[in-house]
């Protein structure tokens, strides 16, 4: 049997310079997807001599000093007889170390640390981490030939990281710019430079190990990873693609010794690059705000709702006269795509909604009781805390000492209704309303799940509960629904969220079958 071609001859029957052509031809287009896949790869430079001298004149050292008061008063110290080696010995080291002998206040210490930056305008704006210069009483840059200057402090975004120095020269400066931090891949090289451990000028090369790295430092992760060494002191220093653009801001490590281990983590320039140009242009950061809170959604929560997949950022509640507030979105909707752009888990839509312009209009597509919903949203800009109302008016207190209470059944624990004695021992609020968790069984799968004494039940299954009645209604209709659990809102700490409780725990069935 033989195999033919397309054309329905046998390739035996096939002329010889025919066949001779097509191999030349596929030989020639995979030698074109070899030179095209390795020119997109950029393959590493026999060395990286050239691009370090380049580079280095725009990196800087940062040194600050911050004045710490009174910090040996309560310091037991030894007492030795007057006039002793002992007692002169201690004198000395107390006038060097700012000591107070004889009831003397001790005077104030100032501290160093240590950082780096770069410089990005031949002014002298210099961009390094909110952390390297955080509560300064003075701020050194010092360049790489040992001019050192005084700092002046433009702004700072404490929840990015991202602080913007100036400093001023007699002639214009070396700097660098900023890349798309976009286009880099895992395993692309990079660059590093900084001031490691007190060792300024010093450059290390690897390759990026990950991207969008969340290490809970703040709102909005998103480090680049990388395995190019940084330890204490590269912090605020650049991290460069091979074209010499900053591409990152090196931020942190993870080590259990202080020093690198190979995974260092940066600030993607893209997310930088907005945040240094409000710096610049306001001396503080603006972002868009969508105004609500937000949790993820487990494997309970999206076989509760329905979901085929836990994607998407769970509403846990919506701040009264916010934007989202505003456009119809409510507590229990699951936001899909904000703008367009795919809400793969809830950590990503901060980063998102932050990026997006203020006062700009964008699409939203939530899952609502089981069906996708598209929703306009105008956002807002993200206002400071003070200002956001989170209490609203207080609530007197009642007084009354009554309240209804009781197990919830079969789910091992039980509730009260909100009255001033309850108020008092679990530290609620004035205004706190409806059922809160007096007692849970230590057994029960509710601990597990995270409920607390203390706890205020909001809804069950997107309905209010006011009492324990209505809670236990809502149990029975779960369990004659054939559902093995309810989708619970809760109030703790003053911050909303939802669990997934089972209607029928465990403990109380073994119970009743003894």
């Amino acid at each position: 049997m033989k195999v033919l071609p397309r054309s329905g001859r046998s390739l035996a029957a096939a002329h010889p310079l025919t066949l001779s052509y097509q191999w030349a031809m596929a030989a020639l287009l995979a030698l074109a997807l070899m030179v095209a896949s390795a020119a997109h790869a950029a393959p590493a430079p026999e060395s990286f001599a050239d691009l370090s001298e380049r580079l280095l004149p725009a990196v800087v050292n940062i040194s600050t000093t911050q004045t710490l008061k009174n910090t040996d008063r309560g310091m037991e110290l030894p007492q030795f007889p007057p006039g002793s080696p002992f007692d002169e010995l201690f004198k000395d080291f107390l006038d060097r170390h700012g000591g107070g002998r004889d009831g003397q206040e001790a005077r104030p210490q100032k501290i160093t640390s240590l950082g780096s930056g770069f410089i990005i305008d031949a002014s002298g704006l210099v961009v390094t981490n909110n952390h390297v210069i955080a509560d300064a009483d003075e701020i050194t840059v010092t360049l790489q030939d040992s001019q050192a200057f005084k700092a002046e402090l433009v702004g700072t975004d404490a929840k990015g990281d991202v602080a913007l120095l100036r400093i001023k020269a007699s002639k214009p400066l070396p700097f660098v710019s900023f890349g798309n931090s976009d286009q880099m891949r895992v395993g692309d090289w990079v660059l590093a430079i900084g001031n490691p451990l007190g060792l300024g000028g010093t450059v290390t090369a690897g390759i990026v190990s990950a991207r969008s790295r969340n290490i809970n430092a703040g709102p909005y992760d998103d480090f680049i990873q990388t395995d190019a060494a940084i330890n204490k002191g590269n912090s605020g220093g650049p991290l460069f693609n091979t074209k010499g653009e900053v591409i990152g801001i090196n931020t942190a490590i993870y080590s259990q010794s202080g020093g690198s281990i190979g995974i260092g983590f940066a600030i993607p320039a893209n997310q930088a690059q907005k945040v240094v140009a409000d710096l610049q242009k306001y001396g503080k950061t603006r972002r868009a705000w969508l105004g609500v809170h937000i949790q993820s959604v487990t494997d309970d929560i999206a076989e509760s709702l329905g979901l085929k997949d836990h994607n998407g950022a769970l509403v846990a509640d919506v701040t009264p006269g916010g934007p989202a507030a505003k456009a119809g979105l409510k507590g229990g909707d699951v936001i899909l795509k904000f703008d367009g752009k795919e809400v793969n888990e809830f950590s990503r839509l901060p980063r998102i909604v932050s990026e997006t312009p203020i006062n700009k209009e964008v699409e939203v597509d939530v899952l609502r009781d089981g069906k996708k919903l598209p929703v306009k949203v105008i956002v807002a800009e993200l206002p400071d805390d003070k200002d956001l109302d989170q209490s609203g008016q207080p609530e007197k207190p009642s007084g009354k000492k009554g309240g209804e209470s009781g197990n919830v059944s079969g789910m091992g624990f039980s509730v009260a209704t909100v009255n001033a004695n309850l108020r008092d021992k679990f530290g609620l609020p004035d205004t706190a309303k409806g059922l809160v968790v007096t007692d849970i069984k230590p057994t029960s799968s509710a601990v597990e799940k995270g409920l607390r004494p203390g706890d205020l039940i909001i809804e069950v299954d997107h309905d209010d509960v006011k009492n324990l009645a209505d809670l236990n209604g809502k149990v029975e209709s779960a369990r004659k629904a054939g559902k093995k659990s309810v989708f619970v809102l809760i109030e703790s700490d003053g911050a909303h969220r939802y669990l997934t409780l089972k209607v029928d725990d465990n403990e109380e069935k073994e119970k009743k079958s003894k």
